[in-house]
């Protein structure tokens, strides 16, 4: 996984301008079938790929909270929101609250989330290929398939089988 993790970045950007073709082409006229097309490939990617050999996503970027997040999370540790937000969290550029450092504080060394039941929104999504209107999150998508390999590899197949 380590290799995987090394080579991706360039891997992304190598195929970052055919992959923004590729998505505006996908914003402007989506398949009927694409939000089962999505579902499958996500589906299928993740009988491969196991989250816990890699735990990228905790490593390099922090998910946005939401209010219900900090809400929920503050309750599991037995705190008020504000109290947890001033312990963990900080308003980003775009007045989001977001970690106030990575790798996550709340991953352990094992790869493993400490607060995995009531963890955020954002992450039990991430990373985000099995939504609803996938062509929607193109910005999104873009940049996770610099960070996680399930999406670089799902975008990949996507191509290979809309491009035929």
């Amino acid at each position: 996984m380590e290799e995987i993790l090394k080579q991706l970045p360039q891997q992304a950007k190598e195929a970052e301008n055919e992959n923004k073709k590729f998505f505006a082409k996908l914003k402007k006229r989506p398949p009927k079938h694409l939000d089962i097309l999505m579902q499958d490939l996500h589906d299928e990617e993740f009988t491969k790929t196991d989250c816990l050999t890699c735990a990228n996503c905790c490593k390099t970027t922090g998910p946005l909270f939401t209010d219900k997040d900090v809400e929920r999370i503050a309750k599991h540790f037995r705190m008020k929101p504000q109290q947890f937000i001033e312990n963990y969290l900080r308003i980003d550029e775009d007045k989001d609250y977001v970690l106030q450092s990575v790798p996550c504080t709340f991953l352990g060394a094992d790869n493993l989330c400490s607060i995995y039941e009531v963890r955020p929104k954002a992450c039990r999504e991430f990373p985000h290929t099995d939504r609803k209107k996938f062509q929607q999150i193109s910005n999104l998508t873009l940049k996770n398939v610099a960070i996680c390999p399930a999406a670089f590899n799902i975008v990949e197949e996507m191509k290979r089988l809309l491009n035929k």
